[in-house]
């Protein structure tokens, strides 16, 4: 990670994580990260609604010149890469993995804005809709005017490799415990 806001929010997600995938919502004060949180987002990890921002931090806004609650987040990227921010998008919710993404956006005048996006799961509650948080930073001097469309530049898990890669049937019988019903033949 580049940006020091990603370190210092990465680092406090994982101490409230303990030895768990992800940590609860409730487990996240935002008190803790204060100073953090102009570029701290949360968002709905409903696919068909394309990943709407429950809350954006101010500097997140004025990054793109509006208030971008209840936009999409995909929807802030340019087309060709829409599917790719869908797709590490799902490996973050399904997979309870956190991941950084170097991001680019070019501005009026053909400057290029270099950005970090940061990814963290909130643990699955019962009755309770899935969301994740991260953050949103310039890497490098602050730039003048608003962002244009995003651009995916590259991309990692952090902590273990992600199993997406393997079908999911094969992930759900890793993890499957006690007795286990076959169909077959009579």
């Amino acid at each position: 990670m580049k940006h020091p806001s990603s370190r210092t929010f990465f680092a406090y997600w994982d101490s409230q994580r303990g030895t768990a995938p992800a940590p609860e919502r409730s487990d996240i004060e935002p008190s803790a990260v204060r100073e953090l949180l102009g570029d701290i987002f949360v968002l709905s990890c409903a696919a068909a609604a394309g990943y709407p921002f429950r809350v954006a931090g101010t500097r997140l806004c004025a990054l793109f010149g509006r208030d971008i609650k209840g936009e999409s987040l995909p929807g802030l990227f340019a087309v060709d890469s829409r599917s790719e921010c869908q797709d590490i998008l799902a490996v973050v919710a399904e997979e309870s993995l956190p991941l950084v993404a170097g991001l680019t956006s070019s501005q009026r005048g053909g400057t290029v804005a270099h950005l970090e996006l940061l990814l963290l799961p909130f643990a699955p509650r019962l009755h309770t809709p899935l969301s994740l948080t991260g953050s949103l930073a310039l890497v490098g001097p602050r730039i003048g005017g608003e962002l244009g469309e995003l651009r995916l530049a590259a991309w990692r898990t952090l902590g273990r490799p992600s199993q997406r890669l393997r079908p999911r049937i094969l992930r759900k019988w890793e993890v499957a415990r006690g007795l286990m019903v076959y169909e077959g033949l009579r």
